[in-house]
């Protein structure tokens, strides 16, 4: 890879959801490799991503954290790999995620933005106080 991303020990079946909960598709011209199901070190199987000529900002990797919590980023920049990080849980995400609760004040007419403390395995409303601990993919605001 000449430049980009790869995103590296993500859980075997994730791929794809990392790909979506960050939105990258390939619309925007950008090459992606996908490895599903490969042998790992650290664990019996893993996905690994390749996407060229894209670094992922510190908000696409607060929510990449949400559902592959032991990833690797690593950036590549003229064939080398010029950093290489475990991604960190962040104790709160702020306007990357939606509150499903029909009642949070977040999902009515006022000018709120979300705000969720993450738990060890699963997110908090900061507002309603609702816990999400399934299908945190789909809270997130793409």
């Amino acid at each position: 890879m000449h430049n980009g991303t790869v995103i590296d020990h993500v859980r075997s079946g994730q791929a794809l959801n990392v790909l979506a909960v960050l939105g990258i598709d390939g619309s925007e011209g950008e090459e992606i490799s996908i490895g599903m199901n490969v042998p790992s070190d650290r664990f019996a199987r893993k996905d690994i991503i390749k996407v060229e000529d894209r670094e992922l900002s510190q908000d696409e990797v607060d929510v990449l954290t949400l559902i592959a919590p032991d990833a690797t980023i690593n950036i590549v920049r003229e064939y080398e790999v010029v950093e290489k990080s475990r991604v960190d849980r962040p104790d709160v995400v702020e306007g990357v995620l939606s509150c499903s609760n029909s009642g949070c004040i977040t999902t009515g007419d006022e000018p709120v933005t979300s705000k969720f403390d993450v738990l060890e395995d699963a997110v908090r409303c900061a507002y309603c106080e609702t816990i999400f601990r399934e299908d945190i993919p789909a809270l997130i605001d793409t």
